[in-house]
């Protein structure tokens, strides 16, 4: 198994004051990833670091998601992302799994200084490339603020960008999705597919007991997609399907909620599925974990905790961080009928960032097969598990380590 990890950027003369920059250079990397939870945890420290006091939009009821304006930005809200995952592959059925998010971070809702060197959000994107034929994991990064067009993300159409990393849609509605690193990058072209899946409640999702603790939540769980993907200066021409998901809100970590399990499934039967569960530092999952099932049909259905459980059933152990993590799962959905087993494409996708907080997690392609009632189902799509690496995700609350 071969890895290979690209560093994150932040170019010299794109300082920050010195306070805020020593602690967003390292420990906020790892958090544009792991959801919104790990990444709301970290603000908090930046604003009491700097003595700044702001006043953000709360997720709350009431909100009605329309599209295509609410692809764009939120600045209202703290935390946003834009999240990119899909399974392809080229004419002699190579296989890829890739990663591409988008991450806005809000630090002051109205900043005094009108100058656009004025640090209002700090924008992070993530790659990641999958070559499960080789076994080789790739992972980039970028941060930035503004500045004179560094990145950014638009209010009045949905385009992100990070320097040269972009997402936005074209003129016929399609997402398209650029960013290249030294040794890898994508260019992709995806329809929208399916009209977006909301989650929770009319696209609120809870993430707590505190009031507020929540999102505003939906997905494209299936486009279609090709382009091209570039590897050590070779062309992949690919196809395959894609799942989007936007989030955005303020929500706060609740300090004994240490770590997440979170399913993106596309089967071949035209159903897609979305689960989480959140794990609790006294060993007990959070009573706010959930999901979506989409039918092939496009009807719908909110599914609770109690819709569903989740069975490890077998671990791999990672030799850059010794973490171990359950690799395969079972997912059962007593009320649908669904049985599906959900193994891991390659073992080894772990990110980990080796300074500041340390914060280590698993993302990658899985490939699900299983059975709704007596009918054979298999399918493919993403899983993300956090909070196995040792470190609590209410450690990074706390500011984690700094430089």
């Amino acid at each position: 198994m071969v890895r290979r990890r690209s560093g994150g950027q932040f170019k010299s003369g794109r300082r920050l004051d010195k306070g805020l920059y020593r602690l967003v250079k390292y420990p906020i990397l790892p958090a544009c990833r792991p959801r919104f939870l790990l990444a709301v945890a970290l603000i908090p420290c930046l604003l009491a670091a700097t003595g700044w006091t702001q006043t953000w939009r709360q997720a709350q009821p009431g909100y009605r998601l329309q599209f295509p304006r609410d692809h764009a930005s939120h600045p209202e809200y703290r935390i946003e992302w834009w999240y990119y995952t899909g399974n392809l592959a080229d004419s002699g059925s190579r296989r890829f799994g890739f990663q591409l998010t988008f991450f806005r971070a809000g630090l002051r809702n109205r900043p005094e200084n009108p100058s656009r060197w004025a640090v209002r959000d700090l924008f992070m994107a993530h790659l990641a490339l999958s070559d499960l034929e080789t076994g080789v994991f790739r992972f980039a990064e970028r941060l930035n603020r503004a500045g004179p067009g560094w990145a950014g993300a638009s209010t009045e159409t949905y385009r992100v960008w990070n320097e040269s990393w972009e997402a936005a849609l074209d003129r016929d509605g399609r997402h398209r999705l650029r960013a290249r690193d030294q040794d890898f990058g994508i260019d992709l072209e995806l329809e929208p597919g399916r009209k977006p899946l909301l989650h929770g409640q009319a696209g609120l999702s809870r993430k707590g007991a505190q009031d507020g603790n929540a999102s505003h939540y939906y997905s494209l769980t299936r486009m279609p997609t090709r382009g091209r993907i570039r590897i050590d200066g070779r062309e992949f021409e690919v196809d395959g399907l894609s799942w989007m998901d936007h989030e955005f809100g303020t929500s706060f970590l609740e300090p004994e909620q240490i770590g997440w399990d979170w399913f993106a499934l596309q089967l071949d039967s035209g159903q897609d599925l979305m689960l989480f569960q959140v794990r609790r530092s006294d060993g007990r999952l959070d009573p706010h974990a959930g999901g979506t099932l989409l039918e092939a049909s496009g009807q719908s259905r909110a599914l609770g905790r109690s819709d569903f459980t989740m069975e490890p059933v077998r671990t791999w152990q990672s030799p850059h961080s010794g973490a171990r993590y359950p690799i395969q799962w079972r997912l059962n959905l007593p009320g649908q009928r669904l049985s599906l087993t959900v193994t891991a494409a390659q073992p080894d996708q772990e990110l980990r960032t080796p300074r500041s907080t340390q914060v280590t997690y698993w993302e990658g392609a899985v490939v699900v097969t299983g059975t709704r009632g007596a009918d054979p189902v298999t399918g493919r799509g993403y899983l993300e598990m956090t909070g196995y690496a040792g470190q609590s995700m209410s450690d990074v609350f706390r500011g984690g380590s700094g430089e």
